[in-house]
């Protein structure tokens, strides 16, 4: 994976929208398309067929599933040029698996950065981007801005990201996440806010290290503190902040209280089963994505 210190500019030249052409990817489109459009890259557009088991299709119709699957792309293709029209760009189309095939095209491209749109559902095996939006944003190599369902289109530009906030665990992730999310301050000239959520069952636990006359909470606002190089040129100063409770409630509930245009998160490597693997325990990545009303931006460590 591409990392990125932090204090240094990020630098975006291949940008990968993923489509299934519902309502919820195509919200993502002008997304993908502004941040094309704001860092000169090149935008590429994949539309993946999940393909059908051969084994449940009589072998005497596989040459015309064959024709009807080549007919599909050609038509995702010809509709990918026409969402991509203003910027380089190049269309993509295939089948088999959706994940595998993302995977490869952002290896082969060269992707700094993933783009994609969610229903904030699980189980709906045939809306693409919403059964699999959580596998990707936890396996990719790249950072993945995930579009959710409630995503709220201010009057201002999209992409115009006013107010950041960085939600951070201090695990390895966060290192990398922090990176984004002070670049992009700077890129944005935004206000920039960290947030450690401190869940019930850690909250009564004194962190290693904290000695003296020094509160927990002071420790944590000076380990958020050192998150941001000193040397950091940025808009305004940070703000840091200490809540105590479930950390996807408090994080979606602050992001909404202080108007929030990106939130901006690390995320583990998956291994083994999905859902259990993120930089927040279980399911509390997936819930933000799923109700947040704006982006969230993950990165993995």
């Amino acid at each position: 994976m591409k990392t990125l210190e932090a204090g240094k500019r990020i630098a975006i030249n291949n940008i990968l929208f993923a489509t299934d052409f519902s309502p919820h990817s195509n919200a993502a489109l002008p997304y993908a398309l502004a941040i094309a459009h704001q860092y000169g890259a090149r935008l590429y557009g994949a539309h993946v067929l999940s393909s059908d088991d051969y084994l449940f299709v009589a072998p005497e119709t596989w040459p015309a599933h064959v024709q009807r699957e080549e007919q599909l792309q050609q038509e995702a293709v010809e509709r990918l040029e026409e969402q991509l029209r203003g910027v380089p760009h190049q269309a993509l189309s295939g089948v088999g698996d959706v994940w595998d095939a993302l995977n490869q095209l952002i290896g082969e491209h060269d992707i700094d950065l993933l783009v994609i749109g969610s229903h904030g559902r699980t189980g709906a095996r045939k809306l693409l981007m919403g059964s699999i939006a959580e596998k990707i944003f936890r396996r990719a190599s790249c950072p993945v801005l995930t579009v959710g369902p409630n995503v709220v289109h201010q009057q201002k530009s999209v992409a115009e990201f006013d107010q950041i906030l960085l939600a951070t665990d201090f695990g390895e992730e966060s290192l990398a996440a922090a990176a984004y999310a002070i670049s992009l301050a700077q890129e944005h000239q935004a206000r920039l806010s960290l947030l450690h959520v401190v869940a019930p069952s850690k909250a009564e636990q004194p962190h290693a290290g904290t000695m003296g006359s020094e509160s927990n909470t002071d420790f944590l606002v000076r380990r958020l503190q050192e998150l941001v190089p000193w040397d950091t040129e940025l808009w305004c100063h940070p703000e840091y902040f200490i809540q105590s409770g479930p950390p996807a409630e408090l994080i979606l509930r602050f992001s909404g209280a202080h108007g929030v245009d990106l939130i901006v998160m690390g995320a583990r490597p998956a291994h083994g089963v999905v859902s259990a693997v993120t930089h927040f325990a279980h399911t509390t990545a997936q819930h933000i994505v799923a109700h947040a009303t704006c982006p969230v931006l993950t990165v993995r460590g």
